[in-house]
């Protein structure tokens, strides 16, 4: 049997690839070690969060899954950084542990040209540098021409609790023994990396009257942009916040030495802004206390999360840490928390596409590529599956620049700079993150979409008419001019507002930092979805900063159009720093721009490697 794709690991970067590859009419095999596992919540049992909400709104503005079934698998939703401006905020759920898998099982069944099959990938066919299939751990072998790498965190993976050191992936489950040291010889640099996941507490014995209630958001949201809200906004779960104390802090300074970290037993590094809670201990000695989140998995056990309290520590230490917290004195732990060392592949050996530099036709996406997060690792199957489909059907990838998308973000921090511990986004990482908010993914991408055929005919439809209303009510708040009337003043009057002192258009009067839509409507009628509304007023307000980030963007992307030429010997580029010309050797980024991104080539190289691009390659076209 021959197919076009093959997805190796059925997590959520396995999922999108295999779900977007089939959608683009590839004939697509996802192969998993256990069906029952995909779409796994190994962790927290949420989707979206600060910054990885604007991900999944990316992701289904793209034509991916994870925001769709998020939507159906939800017990509780909430805009995070309501309070603050636009640019930071992003939708948050807990989601349903059992639901969630099986709905996003539901929706890969459904694709025609997509065969799940369980097995353990343990080798790669390869022939003079370009993959031609896999070999399964029973000596089977399945051809394709494309072969997408999602392996999370399975290869070569150890659970640990102090000394205690177990091979096996999450949950206790069988791991891939020697897929990474086949990597390593087809000349993959491999690195060890690690994470964590918290103790999980019995419901009933959780007391909650000493916990503070976490309600969700009395508003309706969806990270679909098609699909409308099918929850019950008065009726969501709830969580809870507790505390660490003194007393928990003694208990882990105490028994240090029992940590699998501090302890020494770990190789792998860990995520610095995810830390165990023995880290967080450590280094921030002078917090007096922690905070935590207790959080539902499903309804259907009634097993708690306690977000924030990863740790490696023994069980028996687990237990006194576990009931020195105020409300979990008398906590029945179900599953008590472990960390997780793997192996993973240097991500500066991947192309902005997720091709491998060092096999042709072998993609990788997910935490394979040094990532951390459901988020994360679902947008890069997703641009892996999109641009395999792109390179059999002989088309340019698609790469989202870092005024794009997070996702752009995202893969271009990883190519470019590489990373040594487990990589989350942060809105601090993106530099124009007042561009990639939660309100205009669709406006941003689903362009892009419909170029590359991830989407129906029918969301394309439905993101017109979404554009067309936009623009018509702006127009209309400009036409729109404001009388001073009696009326006018005694609405102002009433909000304290400053009366504007001759006649203004709306729009001008939105502009103002104070007044929002809603109180415009005192004045004109405006039949329009609220998402039209807020969406035309933000765009609105920001205007002036919106102009302003897109010059330096223009800038920007003429360093990106100046492309670097694949064949460049930079041993011939003169004057050049060392470090320079090393990373770049080693990196081989594909433009003038994100080689300025390069940890290590400074303007003065940027400057030296133009003039040459420009001396050199102009002469050869002449």
């Amino acid at each position: 049997m021959k197919y076009d794709i093959i997805v190796v690991g059925g997590g959520h970067a396995g999922c999108e690839a295999a779900h977007i590859a089939s959608f683009m009419g590839k004939k697509t095999l996802l192969v998993t070690m256990n069906k029952k596992n995909i779409a796994d919540m190994p962790c927290n049992p949420s989707i979206g969060g600060t910054a990885k909400g604007i991900i999944v709104r990316d992701i289904d503005a793209l034509g991916g899954l994870m925001g769709k079934v998020a939507d159906k698998s939800h017990f509780q939703m909430k805009m995070l950084n309501s309070k603050k401006g636009p640019a930071v905020q992003s939708l948050r759920c807990q989601v349903d542990k059992r639901v969630y898998p099986r709905k996003m099982l539901h929706e890969l069944e459904k694709m025609s040209n997509l065969t799940i099959e369980e097995g353990k990938v343990e080798h790669l066919l390869v022939d003079n540098k370009m993959v031609k299939g896999i070999i399964l751990n029973d000596k089977k072998e399945i051809y394709s021409d494309i072969v997408i790498l999602t392996t999370g965190t399975y290869l070569k993976s150890n659970v640990l609790r102090g000394a205690e050191k177990v091979a096996s992936g999450p949950h206790g489950e069988d791991r891939s023994n020697h897929l990474s040291d086949h990597l390593k010889e087809l000349g993959f640099t491999i690195q060890r990396l690690k994470t964590g996941t918290p103790p999980r507490i019995k419901y009933s014995s959780i007391d909650f009257s000493k916990c503070q209630e976490e309600v969700g958001d009395n508003k309706f949201y969806t990270f679909s942009h098609d699909d409308q809200p099918a929850y019950d906004v008065t009726n969501q779960e709830k969580c809870y916040l507790v505390y660490t104390n003194e007393n928990t802090h003694k208990i882990i300074l105490n028994n240090l030495d029992k940590s699998s970290m501090y302890g020494g037993y770990v190789t792998g590094i860990g995520p610095r802004y995810c830390p165990s809670i023995e880290d967080k201990i450590v280094r921030f000695k002078d917090k007096e206390r922690h905070q935590l989140f207790l959080e539902p998995e499903s309804k259907e056990y009634d097993e708690w999360y306690l977000q924030g309290f990863s740790t490696s520590m023994p069980k028996d230490i687990q237990e006194q840490m576990v009931h020195s917290i105020e409300g979990l004195e008398k906590a029945i732990i179900t599953k008590y928390a472990y960390a997780i060392e793997y192996d993973a592949i240097d991500p500066l050996q991947i192309l902005p596409s997720l091709e491998t530099k060092v096999i042709e036709n072998l993609f990788t996406a997910g935490q394979i590529n040094g990532t951390s997060g459901y988020e994360e690792a679902a947008a890069q199957g997703l641009i892996a599956g999109i641009n395999a489909a792109c390179k059999l059907n002989s088309k340019d990838p698609l790469i989202l620049k870092r005024n794009e998308s997070y996702i752009g973000v995202l893969i271009d921090d990883l190519v470019t700079k590489g990373t040594k511990e487990p990589y989350r986004m942060l809105t601090s990482r993106a530099e124009y993150r007042l561009l990639l908010r939660h309100d205009n993914s669709d406006l941003r991408l689903r362009e892009k979409a419909h170029e590359y055929h991830t989407i129906t005919e029918q969301m394309y439809k439905n993101y017109l008419h979404r554009v067309e209303d936009i623009q018509k009510l702006k127009e209309e708040l400009q036409q729109q001019k404001l009388e001073i009337t009696a009326e006018v003043k005694d609405c102002f009057k009433k909000e304290n507002y400053s009366l504007p002192k001759n006649k203004t258009s709306l729009i001008e009067l939105l502009k103002r930092p104070e007044i929002k839509i809603s109180f415009l409507e005192h004045f004109l009628t405006l039949n329009y979805p609220e998402d039209i509304k807020e969406e035309a007023e933000i765009e609105i307000k920001y205007e002036g900063y919106i102009t302003k980030m897109n010059k330096e963007i223009e800038k920007m992307l003429k360093l990106e159009e100046k492309q670097i030429p694949p064949d460049i010997n930079y041993q011939k580029v003169k004057n050049l720093a060392s470090e320079a010309r090393q990373k770049l050797e080693m990196i081989r980024p594909i433009s003038i721009g994100q080689a300025a991104r390069i940890s290590g080539v400074n303007p003065t190289d940027i400057s030296i490697l133009a003039i040459y691009l420009k001396k050199e390659y102009s002469k050869n076209e002449s």
